[in-house]
C-alpha cells in the first residue's frame, strides 16, 4: 500500500515538473528564441533594426519618443513627421527604409515599396489585419475593420448597400442640417466688426458626430452625443494601452485604466442595444425606417438571413453593435480631421482659399449645395486630396502574417507584423517631387492617376478590396461642409494657433485650430 502510494507520488511529481518545464519552454521560445530566429531571417533579407531586447524589444525607446515629440510644438514650415508619426520615423531615420522594429517580442517590418504595398493590400487573405496581440485595443471597434475571410465578406455585403450612391444622396439634408447648426453658432459669435477668434475643432467634432447620429441612427447629435463622448475617451485609453507591453491575462487586471475601458464599452455596447432594439421592434411592427445607415443596414440583414433561411448568414446583434461603433468612431474621427486640416491649410493658404470660395459661389450662389454641383467641385476636390495626402487620418496601416510567405523578392515567416507607412509615402520628395511637404493641390489637377503617375504611393482610406467603405461617405461630407463654410466666412491663423500635429489613433491638431473668421 504504502509502495503504491509512492509510486504515485512520483507520477504526479513527474508530471507536474513536466508541466513546469514544458511552461518554461513555452514561455521562452515565445520571449526569446522565436524573436531572435525572426530576427535572423529578417537580417539575412537585408532587414536593419534594433538587435532584440529581452521581452520589451523597442517598447520604451518608441514610448519615450512618442511622449518626447508630444510636448513640442513645431513651426508651420517644419517636417511634422518627426512629431506626428515619430515610431515611423525613428525606425526609418536609424536603420532606412527596409527595417524593422519590436513591438515586444514581436518584429515589425516597415514596407515601402509600393508594389509591394500594393500587394499586401489585394492579397487579404495572405496578409490580414492582427489577431489576438492587445485585447483592450479592441474596445474602441471591433466590426468590419478588424473582420477577415468569411466573415468580412458577409458583413461588408450586408452593409454595402448603406453606402451606395442613391443612398448617400437621401443623407445629404441631415449634412446640410448639421453645417447649418455649426454656421449659425459661427454666425452669433461675430463681433460688431464682423469676426471673431475661436478654435474651430470642437465645432467640427460636433458637426461631424451630429451627421454621424442623424444620418445612422436618424437622431440628432443631443441624443448621440453620450456615445460621441464615451468613444472620444475611448481612444485616448486605447491610444495609451497600445503604447504598452500586453502580456497574456493582463485584461483582466482590476487597474484603473482597463475597469475606465470596460465600463465605457459597456455603457456604449448599452446604449447602442437600446436603440437597436427599438428599431427592430418598430420593424417588426412593420414601421418603414430604411432611410438611414441603421434601418438600410437592419433592412440588407434581415433579407441575407431571409434569402438563405439561416441566421448564420446574417449579422447578430452583438455585430450590429460593433458596426455602429465603428460608424460612430471612423465616420466621425476621419471627417472631422479632414475638416480641421483643411481649414488650417487654408488660413494659410488665401490664393486657394479664394480658389475654392469662387468655385462654390459660382455653383450654389448663396444657396443650398445640391449633391450634381458638389460631385462637379474640381478645386475644392484638389484640395481635400491634398488635405488627405498631407494630413492622411490613419498614418500607417498594419497586417499580419500567420504562415511563411513570399511578398515579392522578400520571404517573410510567419509571426511578423507588417508596416505601411503611409505618411511616409504621402510625404516621399522620391514620389512627388521637391515640393512634396508642400501644400500644394495643383498636383492632382488630373486626378490622383496622374499625380501618382500611376504608383499605388496614395492610399488615405487604404486600398484593394477592403478600401473604407465609406470614403464616399467622408468627401460627400466634406464637400458640404467646406462649401457652407466657404459661403459664409473667410479664415485666416490666429497668432495664438499652436502648430502640433499628432496621432491619436487618427491625426489630429493637439492643440485645437485658433483661427479668426470674417463674416462675408
Amino acid at each position: 500500500m504504502e509502495l503504491d502510494i509512492y509510486y504515485y507520488k512520483m507520477i504526479i511529481g513527474s508530471l507536474c515538473a513536466g508541466v513546469v518545464v514544458l511552461t518554461a519552454w513555452r514561455i521562452l521560445e515565445w520571449v526569446w528564441f522565436k524573436p531572435k530566429k525572426l530576427e535572423k531571417i529578417l537580417r539575412s533579407q537585408g532587414f536593419k533594426g534594433n538587435s532584440y531586447s529581452l521581452l520589451y524589444g523597442d517598447i520604451k525607446q518608441l514610448a519615450a519618443a512618442k511622449k518626447q515629440a508630444r510636448f513640442k510644438p513645431i513651426n508651420l514650415s517644419d517636417d511634422f513627421l518627426p512629431r506626428a508619426a515619430p515610431t515611423i520615423f525613428t525606425a526609418i531615420s536609424q536603420h532606412g527604409k527596409k527595417s524593422f522594429l519590436w513591438l515586444g517580442p514581436k518584429p515589425l517590418v516597415y514596407i515601402t515599396d509600393p508594389d509591394l504595398i500594393k500587394e499586401v493590400l489585394n492579397k487579404i487573405n495572405n496578409f490580414q489585419k492582427p489577431r489576438g496581440g492587445n485585447p483592450l485595443t479592441k474596445l474602441i471597434a471591433n466590426g468590419l475593420l478588424s473582420a477577415e475571410g468569411d466573415k468580412w465578406a458577409q458583413h461588408r455585403k450586408i452593409m454595402n448597400p448603406a453606402f451606395r450612391s442613391e443612398k448617400l444622396k437621401d443623407m445629404l439634408p441631415a449634412m446640410y442640417l448639421s453645417s447649418s447648426e455649426i454656421m449659425s453658432k459661427w454666425a452669433e459669435m461675430l463681433s460688431t466688426e464682423g469676426k471673431c477668434e475661436l478654435d474651430v475643432w470642437p465645432y467640427l467634432e460636433t458637426l461631424t458626430s451630429d451627421v454621424i447620429s442623424r444620418t445612422a441612427f436618424g437622431s440628432s447629435y443631443a441624443e448621440g452625443r453620450k456615445i460621441f463622448q464615451l468613444q472620444k475617451e475611448q481612444s485616448e485609453l486605447v491610444m495609451q494601452a497600445a503604447q504598452t507591453l500586453y502580456l497574456p491575462g493582463m485584461r483582466y487586471l482590476p487597474t484603473k485604466r482597463i475597469r475606465r475601458m470596460k465600463e465605457i464599452d459597456n455603457e456604449t455596447r448599452s446604449a447602442l442595444k437600446t436603440i437597436i432594439n427599438k428599431r427592430l421592434k418598430a420593424m417588426q411592427a412593420g414601421e418603414c425606417i430604411y432611410d438611414d445607415l441603421l434601418g438600410i443596414l437592419l433592412d440588407s440583414n434581415s433579407s441575407e438571413i431571409k434569402e438563405n433561411r439561416n441566421m448564420r448568414h446574417g449579422m447578430s446583434v452583438d455585430d450590429v453593435i460593433e458596426e455602429c461603433k465603428l460608424f460612430y468612431f471612423a465616420g466621425q474621427e476621419t471627417t472631422s480631421n479632414l475638416l480641421v486640416w483643411t481649414m488650417i491649410l487654408l488660413s494659410q493658404h488665401s490664393y486657394w482659399q479664394e480658389r475654392a470660395r469662387e468655385e462654390v459661389l459660382q455653383a450654389f450662389g448663396s444657396n443650398k449645395p445640391d449633391l450634381n454641383g458638389l460631385n462637379h467641385l474640381k478645386v475644392v476636390n484638389m484640395i481635400l486630396l491634398e488635405i488627405l495626402r498631407l494630413y492622411p487620418p490613419g498614418v500607417v496601416l498594419t497586417r499580419a502574417i500567420f504562415e511563411d510567405i513570399k511578398l515579392g523578392e522578400i520571404s517573410l515567416p510567419a509571426g511578423v507584423l507588417l508596416h505601411l507607412p503611409v505618411i511616409l509615402l504621402h510625404h516621399d520628395k522620391e514620389i512627388w517631387g521637391d515640393d512634396a511637404k508642400e501644400f500644394n493641390p495643383g498636383r492632382f489637377s488630373d486626378g490622383v492617376f496622374k499625380a501618382t503617375k500611376g504608383k499605388p504611393v496614395y492610399f488615405p482610406f487604404s486600398s484593394g478590396p477592403r478600401i473604407c467603405i465609406g470614403q464616399n461617405f467622408a468627401m460627400l461630407e466634406a464637400k458640404m461642409a467646406i462649401s457652407m463654410i466657404l459661403q459664409r466666412f473667410s479664415f485666416v491663423l490666429s497668432p495664438s494657433y499652436t502648430h502640433a500635429p499628432y496621432a491619436v489613433l487618427t491625426l489630429q491638431p493637439q492643440y485645437g485650430a485658433n483661427l479668426i473668421l470674417k463674416a462675408l
